[in-house]
């Protein structure tokens, strides 16, 4: 048995092994050919992070990562779960090789095969994601803070919002937040908003608020399962589930955190108006307890999901 990279034809070999392998799991959603070869064709695909157990014929397991550090369980048709270690082991080689610092693994709570998985290789459940929706007919109402004003990011701000999201912003720089919040090709720069207690002032709080009629409803999504949200604070650099109506806002803990959360809330509702969107969605690390709190106490839960670390 060998271990290799991508080769041609390996995205049918692929998408073979996962269904087979995952089939039995709660929640099972088959991979298509299709959604595979639109990412193995995509004009920034790399071949050295997808690794393959080849036995002489088609390869029999498979084993991925991307370049933010997320891996995929190492999937081995019955019978050949043995070349599991090895696969994940080339995996976690390569990314030490490319500089990479940490490694993260996100799957629904209810795969415990994967879950002992990574908990066995010296990841630790890090956080869940946890995800909620609220209805805009729902909406409480918020205080009025007198002189505040909510008004568009602007590129100086983002130092300021990069330290409101501490521990919970995944961005390493404030670079690249402004990267991620003026560059990001599935949001404008105009999604993202701050309050200011004054003018020419800090920033108190900053929110994102992602409208696209052409985006998923929250409604029809299974929230348990590991799709981080578009827009949310604390899903920089991911993949993302790209959701119609997600809103997301940052404040240091307190007692000022509820009336900013609402008032940025007010607004969100206010930039909907007209719109087709009528439910909100949202998605809050649990390891941001402030947060949490804020959306258990107005939103409705819809699911969550765990996540994985192990530093390299």
């Amino acid at each position: 048995m060998t271990i290799r990279t991508f080769q041609p034809g390996d995205d049918a070999v692929q998408v073979a092994i996962y269904n087979e392998t995952a089939a039995g799991l709660p929640k099972f959603k088959a991979a298509t050919l299709d959604e595979v070869r639109r990412r193995v064709r995509a004009a920034d695909f790399d071949p050295g992070t997808r690794f393959f157990a080849d036995e002489g014929g088609p390869p029999v397991g498979y084993a991925t990562f991307h370049a933010n550090g997320r891996v995929s369980f190492p999937w081995c048709r019955p019978g050949h779960e043995a070349h599991a270690e090895a696969l994940f082991e080339a995996v976690l080689q390569e990314m030490r090789r490319r500089g990479i610092s940490a490694a993260f693994a996100a799957y629904r709570a209810d795969w415990p095969a994967q879950r002992d998985f990574f908990l066995g290789h010296g990841f630790r459940a890090a956080r869940e994601m946890v995800n909620f929706v609220l209805d805009l007919n729902d909406m409480p109402t918020p205080g009025s803070r007198a002189g505040a004003a909510v008004e568009s990011l602007r590129p100086e701000d983002v130092p300021s919002v990069f330290a409101l999201g501490e521990g919970v912003i995944r961005c390493r720089t404030p670079q690249e937040l402004t990267a991620h919040l003026f560059h990001n090709p599935y949001f404008g720069g105009d999604s993202a908003v701050v309050l200011r207690g004054r003018a020419g002032r800090p920033p108190l709080a900053a929110a994102i608020v992602v409208a696209d009629g052409t985006y998923a409803d929250p409604r029809a999504v299974d929230a348990n399962m590991p799709c981080f949200r578009l827009g949310a604070f604390g899903t920089e650099g991911t993949q993302w589930k790209r959701l119609n109506g997600v809103f997301s806002f940052v404040a240091r803990p307190g007692g000022d955190l509820n009336p900013l959360g609402l008032e940025m809330l007010a607004h969100a509702a206010s930039r909907l108006s007209g719109t087709a969107v009528c439910t909100l969605a949202a998605q809050v690390p649990s390891d941001a307890p402030h947060l949490l709190l804020f959306y258990q106490q107005i939103w409705r839960r819809q699911g969550a999901f765990p996540v994985y670390e192990l530093a390299l």
